[in-house]
């Protein structure tokens, strides 16, 4: 009886977060050869949030390209490793340029989340202009288990329903920043995914821009289990 009343209450948390998560405030909007998609912004990542907001409205993330292809693991687009460490290896003197990383509970990488790419520098930052879509693949609870031995992390009850139910990377949890993840269109981030590639890079260039929507405010009603949770602020 204590086991079934746990696994509700359970099961309700997680619907008040997944319902609180869909209050962010911008909503990306690509728009590539293989079809458009929807990318929901987390505001509570926000350096990375306002990174790339910035870097769509310099033009960086217009007719950019989807450069790295792995079938079942990630498509990766904007700039590559090897020009951006090519660039800052002409100038030593210079420190590279990095974001922090921003991890939380609430960003993972099951399938269809939005990441930061990065070297790898032991504070585990970000490139400023290399994204990835998780594509994945199914994952087991033993699989699970290991990880959180081999990491030294837990993964949480959110965490481990989506990973066992549909799939992802959690190898990469806590080494990554995830800060969005794809609402609509998700078929077509799985299409370019199947693409031909010659060492991970599309034999037809994957071309992709991006817009930015203002999302409208949404307010929740608090319950006896939403009670001092704000939507807006999650």
């Amino acid at each position: 009886m204590k086991n079934t009343i746990f696994k509700s209450i359970t099961f309700l948390l997680l619907m008040v977060v997944s319902s609180a998560l869909y209050a962010q405030t911008y909503t990306l909007k690509f728009k590539t050869n293989y079809g458009k998609f929807d990318v929901l912004l987390y505001d509570f990542t926000p350096k990375h949030r306002d990174l790339i907001l910035s870097q769509i409205k310099k033009g960086t993330y217009t007719n950019a390209q989807f450069n790295r292809v792995i079938k079942d693991f990630v498509i990766q687009g904007g700039e590559l490793d090897d020009p951006i460490l090519a660039r800052e290896a002409k100038h030593p003197e210079e420190k590279p340029i990095r974001l922090a990383p921003e991890f939380s509970p609430k960003a993972f990488h099951k399938i269809g989340a939005l990441g930061a790419g990065r070297d790898s520098n032991k504070e585990k930052a970000s490139y400023y202009n290399q994204i990835y879509f998780v594509v994945g693949k199914k994952i087991t609870e033993s699989e699970l288990n290991d990880l959180e031995i081999k990491k030294g992390i837990k993964f949480t009850p959110q965490q481990r329903v989506e990973y066992l139910k549909n799939g992802g990377q959690p190898r990469l949890d806590n080494d990554f920043t995830v800060f969005g993840e794809v609402t609509k269109g998700l078929k077509n981030v799985i299409k370019i995914s199947t693409v031909d590639t010659k060492n991970e890079l599309p034999t037809t260039p994957v071309i992709f821009s991006i817009t930015v929507k203002k999302n409208k405010p949404k307010f929740y009603k608090k319950t006896s289990l939403s009670a001092g949770i704000s939507a807006v602020n999650y």
